[in-house]
């Protein structure tokens, strides 16, 4: 398991993202030319109403849960990356921020109305096992929004290969954790695609489950709901 390889053992995810902290937000700005504000408030608009109890697993820095709080939401916020906890904690009082891990969960079954996940199902090290269990965490009819990175399609393709493969590795030799940049490209290469993770999605307690494509096709926003 290595940096290249797109896979690493759990604590080394823990220990990546621990690193990469301080620059997490200029480079997700950085890598989407901002747009990820926008995808993070779809995300919240397909799931989140006024009232409703949220769960933001693989919450890193905060931004989503932020988001499904303003959408009305009485929001948890999960990771298992202290110094991403951390800045979270600074961005919000309000939302209840929690170090754990998604694969063990520590919340009774059927405890939230809806739940999200921000780019962060890709390092997860059994995805079947983390996607039940946030459907154990949902009550039935709970729903749940994932967005994600997916393999680029279409003519747009080669433009996303080199800005991935090229340009995002060699701005991380700059900064700190700078091999998360070289992990990342190969993660989206190994992560099931759009359609495969719907399939994922159903053989795993979710229902009714979409997608739709945005950012020229490099990012995935999947929603179901549970059964």
């Amino acid at each position: 398991m290595t940096h290249e390889s797109g896979t690493l053992q759990p604590d080394a995810v823990r220990g990546m993202f621990d690193r990469i902290a301080p620059v997490y937000d200029v480079m997700n700005r950085v890598m989407t030319a901002g747009l990820d504000r926008a995808w993070r408030r779809l995300a919240v608009e397909e799931v989140v109403q006024p009232g409703f109890r949220v769960l933001d697993a693989c919450c890193g820095t905060g931004d989503l849960a932020i988001a499904a709080e303003r959408e009305g939401g009485i929001v948890t916020g999960l990771d298992f990356s202290p110094a991403m906890l951390e800045r979270a904690r600074r961005k919000s009082g309000t939302v209840t921020w929690v170090e754990g891990d998604v694969l063990a969960l520590p919340f009774p079954d059927g405890s939230f109305d809806a739940a999200t996940v921000g780019f962060g199902v890709r390092n997860v090290a059994d995805l079947e096992a983390g996607v039940a269990e946030l459907a154990r965490v949902l009550r039935p009819g709970g729903r749940l929004a994932i967005l994600e990175i997916t393999r680029p399609r279409g003519i747009l393709r080669p433009f996303f290969s080199l800005w991935f493969d090229r340009v995002v590795p060699l701005l991380g030799r700059v900064l700190p954790g700078g091999k998360a940049y070289t992990y990342l490209p190969a993660s989206v290469r190994r992560f099931p695609d759009a359609e495969e993770l719907v399939a994922l999605l159903e053989r795993n307690g979710l229902e009714r489950v979409r997608f739709r494509l945005l950012g020229g096709t490099i990012v995935a926003l999947h929603v179901g709901v549970r059964t």
